[in-house]
């Protein structure tokens, strides 16, 4: 497993970057308000159909949740993007020893409230179009490596043009209320309750 590494002035640039690139290559993004606390650490799942997403769920972060940002990513894109690393990138080696440490140590994150740590749990990328989030096995036993005293946030994100000529983003968000004690069917199925009535709500949208 690879770990985050810290360099703040990299940090601050990367945090003034992605701000940039997202205001000058979409027409708007937008994301909702949903119950919050502070006082707890957050588990972010969300669904993965872009090379934007991690940067995307940085940015919510950045302005609206304001936690310390971690997100695990494939063990190639760790080597590939060099600052991946200083933007709270942790690597995880599918199918391998290393992937339990690496759940582990996601899980033992999330025992300081000061954090987030975000999961896209399809494990890779697909479709935006998709009618289902699949879930990685892997997921349960990051949970049950935390002392499950976080709050789960749903994001779904859409993508439209509309009438303009750079796409426009939003990002639906939900606070879910789960069980000490859950299963990973549990979560898969309240995650895609979100997304669908996320994607109902994208597609009712007129211009």
């Amino acid at each position: 497993m690879l770990e985050p590494r810290q360099n703040k002035i990299i940090f601050q640039f990367f945090s003034w970057y992605i701000n940039k690139i997202i205001k000058s290559d979409f027409e708007e993004f937008k994301f909702n308000q949903t119950k919050l606390e502070t006082h707890k650490s957050i588990l972010l799942l969300a669904n993965h159909c872009s090379w934007w997403d991690g940067f995307l769920m940085f940015q919510i972060n950045r302005l609206y949740f304001r936690k310390k940002f971690y997100v695990m990513i494939s063990e190639e894109n760790y080597r590939k993007v060099w600052f991946f690393k200083y933007l709270g990138g942790f690597s995880v080696k599918k199918n391998s020893r290393s992937a339990i440490e690496t759940l582990e140590y996601a899980g033992n994150l999330l025992n300081d409230p000061e954090n987030l740590v975000l999961i896209f749990p399809q494990g890779s990328l697909s479709s935006g179009h998709v009618e289902e989030i699949q879930f990685q096995k892997g997921l349960i036993n990051l949970i049950n490596s935390s002392n499950k005293k976080f709050q789960y946030i749903f994001a779904a994100s859409f993508t439209d043009y509309f009438q303009h000529r750079k796409p426009v983003l939003t990002c639906y968000l939900e606070n879910w209320e789960g069980a000490e004690f859950t299963s990973l069917q549990l979560i898969k199925s309240a995650y895609n309750k979100h997304y669908e009535t996320s994607r109902q709500k994208q597609t009712a949208i007129q211009v």
